[in-house]
């Protein structure tokens, strides 16, 4: 026989051997947030394959058989532990609650987020493309009155409804509302900071109509000077207001007040800042090497600004190195200690999404437990909502052996009520 045959049939052999092996990263990372808009074809592809080796089991080589049952029980207890941990979710527990209306979700099934809304299982709701896509303005605004309605015959406070809608790149609630242009176009006006909140103002009564309670805007990251290269989805000199400080601090602010005058509060984002950040966190852990005292011109907006018009605060997945190199500020006690004690801000801190990749791989889970540790008050799991049951179910384990300090949410809870008050310069309605 001649060599290159044997050559070829041994390595046709060793492929129909190890062929299974190519499923088991995907069946070990089955339902992982990234691949949320492919969630039907995974599932088709991870379970059909192996089907489909069963039917040709007494042809398949052993070491296929075994690994290809080696990816069937992966996939079967990761079906299995995600059910069990969403039914213990759902049969709302004191540690439950207590943990879970420091969360603001995601939903693609009103149905399902009705049930967490009613249990007291969650705190907000985030509101994005998918639930606005195809549907009318009328529509929309009565599926949230809906759940507010549910919220108040539970005697539960009001859902905090959340959006990003920043204008520029970022309307993700349009067309269904407006589609505004960038913010940072007010900063060539005459009086920047007027303009800024005729511009809040008109979007803040948009949103309002809707029924969105909280918008995750302005960016005040400061805008670097070049697109970074690893930048794939952040964006940030196209979302940034602009490079100088006080006039992005003029500008916030108008916009704050602008929103705030229609009963619609701000959020301040990404502190530590990404505008120095050369990897996206949308998929890699981010770092600054930076010094607090060489960031200063970047805090500048946000230091000024905290607690302005009752705004929050989100934490990016950005790991500040001088204050904590082991944790992202999401979920870092020092970033946090940095704020409410230096800063001696007392308002409310919401995480960036905890589905992104800058953090996700750590378990979403272990980081919600850390930040709501750390102090943080709001928990953000929107692009895949379905992994809210996981990060509950983590947070609330954490809280009954003692790794959450109920003084924490104690704490949390006293801000989310602010929170939940229409913000000072609200029209009367």
């Amino acid at each position: 026989m001649p060599a290159g045959t044997a050559f070829g049939r041994g390595a046709a052999t060793l492929a129909a051997s190890l062929w299974p092996l190519a499923l088991l990263p995907s069946a070990w990372h089955y339902q992982h947030p990234l691949l949320f808009s492919l969630r039907h074809g995974e599932s088709v592809l991870l379970w059909g394959l192996p089907l489909l080796g069963l039917l040709g089991w007494r042809r398949l080589p052993g070491l296929a058989r075994v690994l290809l049952l080696g990816v069937g029980l992966l996939l079967g207890w990761q079906a299995l532990d995600y059910r069990l941990q969403r039914e213990a979710v759902l049969a709302a527990g004191p540690a439950m609650r207590a943990v879970g209306r420091h969360f603001v979700v995601g939903y693609t099934a009103v149905d399902e987020v009705r049930e967490l809304a009613a249990k007291g299982l969650i705190g907000g709701i985030y509101v994005g493309r998918r639930n606005v896509r195809g549907r009318s303005l009328a529509e929309v605004r009565t599926e949230i009155a809906g759940l507010q309605a549910v919220r108040a015959r539970a005697g539960l406070p009001p859902l905090i409804v959340a959006a990003d809608q920043e204008g520029g790149p970022v309307n993700h609630l349009s067309p269904l509302l407006e589609r505004l242009p960038p913010l940072a176009g007010v900063a060539d006006q005459p009086d920047p900071g007027i303009a800024a909140q005729a511009y809040g103002a008109r979007q803040g009564g948009a949103l309002a109509g809707l029924g969105v309670t909280l918008n995750f805007g302005p960016v005040v990251d400061l805008r670097p000077a070049n697109q970074p290269a690893g930048d794939m989805f952040s964006d940030i000199p196209a979302r940034a207001i602009g490079s100088d400080p006080e006039g992005v601090a003029e500008v916030a602010a108008g916009y704050l007040d602008g929103l705030a005058a229609s009963g619609v509060r701000g959020t301040l984002k990404h502190f530590p800042g990404l505008g120095r950040v050369d990897r996206d966190t949308h998929l890699h852990p981010a770092r600054l090497s930076e010094t607090p005292a060489e960031l200063a011109a970047d805090w500048l907006p946000f230091r000024t600004l905290a607690g302005h018009a009752g705004s929050a605060l989100m934490l990016g997945h950005v790991t500040l190195d001088a204050l904590d190199p082991y944790r992202a500020a999401s979920h870092s006690p020092a970033i946090v200690r940095l704020l409410r004690n230096d800063w001696a801000y007392d308002g409310v801190l919401v995480t960036d999404d905890l589905n992104m990749g800058a953090v996700y791989s750590q378990g979403i889970g272990k980081v919600a437990s850390e930040a709501l540790n750390a102090g943080v008050d709001l928990v953000l799991v929107s692009y895949d909502p379905r992994q809210v049951y996981r990060a509950i179910f983590a947070a609330a384990q954490a809280l009954e052996r003692g790794r959450i300090d109920p003084a924490r949410l104690t704490a949390g809870d006293r801000r989310l009520q602010a929170l939940n008050r229409p913000p000072a310069g609200a029209a009367a309605t």
